[in-house]
Order: C-alpha cells, then structure tokens, then sequence
C-alpha cells in the first residue's frame, strides 16, 4: 500500500479509539499504508475545535497530537505554499478552508485520503471511506 492522508474526522477517530467507526476497507488501508500523513493543519482543526468546546478530547490538543503521532507513527506533512496557493485555486465544492488544505494536499501529493465527508471525491483524489 502507499502512503495515506488522513483527514481530521479520521485522526480524531484514532483519538479517541473509534476504531468500529472506521469501514473494513478503511481499517485495511491503514493497517497497510507505508506511511499515514497528518497536515498541519488538522491539528490546529483540533484545536480551535478543543478551545471552542465543540470536542471532547482525552488530554490538550498538543499532547494529544504527539502521544498520536508516537502512538502510530504519523508523519506530518508539510503545508507548503504550493498548498496554500492550490486550496486557494479549487472549485467552490468545499468552502470549509480546513478542508480545502487537506483536499489540495491531497492533490498536489497524489495522496488517497481517509475520511467521511462525500465531497472531498468531487475532486478527483481518492477517498477511502
């Protein structure tokens, strides 16, 4: 298997131990994936997600984030100006800018993403569900 994106709802599913939540087909892709990337920018999702109240979360957002990415191996992808200026440059299918990042990174790495929100396919990337 190749490497993998996870979006935000995936890495809060490993947060939190929702393992049933994930599809067989999902489980099966991450057990396999040579590498399971996290953008910058789910973690600062979590945060202003954490801070606002509207998550709950077994421990602060930056402590959780690091137990995550011992705990399994997750590899932070760059958030590059490419991908700024790519999430900038999409259709308006997905206004949520949080999205969109993770969607262009997606993109501009040729990177199958593991998530639930439909829309992310209207962009041509691979979604594993």
């Amino acid at each position: 298997m190749r490497p993998l994106l996870l979006d935000t709802c995936a890495v809060l599913r490993l947060a939190n131990g929702e393992f049933k939540k994930f599809s067989k087909g999902a489980m099966k892709a991450l057990r396999e994936a040579d590498i399971l990337y996290v953008s910058p920018i789910s973690e600062w999702e979590i945060s202003l997600k954490w801070r606002d109240g509207g998550i709950d979360l077994p421990m602060p957002p930056r402590d959780l984030m690091r137990t995550l990415v011992d705990a399994y191996s997750l590899s932070l992808i760059p958030l590059s100006e490419e991908v700024m200026f790519k999430a900038t440059e999409l259709p308006e299918v997905h206004r949520d800018p949080a999205d969109r990042f993770i969607i262009a990174t997606a993109i501009l790495g040729n990177l199958p993403v593991v998530t639930t929100d439909r829309r992310f396919r209207d962009y041509g990337i691979q979604v594993i569900a």
